[in-house]
């Protein structure tokens, strides 16, 4: 297999010499970083081309760095059922970029551009159907980027004063806001204080 993915690794490059920024070889998966505006060029070349044939995309994963000027990567995995070996396309771009949709190539990417589109907001040019697909109706910003509370901004629970499912911003009590690392059987350390001092009163 080892051998496989070498040679269309020395494949790639010299057939895209300058579309692909760098290749690697890591668990028996081969990874190629591209440019955005380069995808549709390449994914048709690696889905038509005799030596490659990856027919069949898996997935298509989000990643958010917010600390990064490209902030958002976009990792594509395909398939070759005919060699049994995984291909991962990788994209980094800005936040204000848009993704050209792969669903004219491969029209299994509808659905998953659009859980990308509703995790992380990344848009895709020429989807057919850009909507939420994870989230409810209305539902405001993207859970998986990494400047979106773990809470969100608002749950949803049925009210029986109502008799109805609202939507109310989240409420935190007080006491699930402090957080400590202790040993839940040895208590956290302002309980360790109150029997400390308890057993300072009794000495005393």
């Amino acid at each position: 297999m080892l051998e496989i993915l070498k040679k269309i690794e020395r494949l790639v490059n010299s057939e895209l010499t300058t579309k692909i920024q760098k290749s690697t070889i890591e668990n028996e998966e081969l990874l190629i970083q591209i440019e955005e505006k380069d995808l549709i060029e390449v994914v048709q070349f690696i889905k038509l081309n005799e030596n490659c044939k990856f027919r069949q995309l898996i997935d298509i994963a989000g990643v958010d760095y917010p600390e990064d000027e490209k902030r958002f990567h976009l990792v594509y995995l395909f398939l070759s059922h005919e060699k049994n070996i995984r291909l991962k396309l990788l994209i980094k771009f800005q936040i204000e970029q848009s993704i050209v949709s792969l669903t004219k190539i491969f029209p299994s990417a509808n659905w998953m551009e659009r859980e990308v589109f509703d995790m992380y907001g990344i848009k895709f040019k020429n989807h057919p159907d850009l909507r939420r697909i994870l989230t409810d109706y209305g539902f405001k910003g993207h859970p998986l980027r990494k400047d979106f509370p773990l809470t969100g901004f608002n749950e949803v629970r049925y009210s029986e004063k109502e008799k109805k499912v609202i939507y109310e911003p989240v409420k935190l009590e007080q006491n699930y806001r402090n957080f400590d690392f202790e040993s839940p059987w040895e208590g956290t350390s302002y309980i360790k204080e109150v029997k400390r001092s308890e057993k300072n009163a009794k000495k005393n």
